[in-house]
């Protein structure tokens, strides 16, 4: 997966392989990138929340980019274990 850009990867849906779960539209996102290479370390996604999840569970997910299995025409194919806390604090 080298050399893509952030525009080949707006607008599609990210998919958990393990599970099947939609985890939201990387268009939305957020990219964390290592300063020192340049090349990207994770994707946040924000998270779609009702009014009583707002306050108990974090709003982002974060997503490592080394979890990316395949990049098609209209889905990110990632692969996020059961040991994986799917959302976390970003800050």
């Amino acid at each position: 997966m080298l050399g893509i850009r952030l525009s080949e990867l707006a607008g599609k849906e990210m998919i958990n392989i393990s599970d099947g779960v939609r985890l939201g539209a990387v268009g939305d996102s957020d990219l964390i990138i290592d300063p020192e290479t340049g090349e990207i370390e994770s994707i946040v996604l924000p998270r779609r929340t009702n009014f009583l999840s707002f306050w108990l569970e974090p709003k982002e997910l974060i997503v490592p980019w080394k979890t990316v299995k395949k990049i098609g025409s209209e889905v990110i194919i990632v692969e996020l274990d059961q040991s994986y806390s799917h959302f976390k604090s970003f800050s």
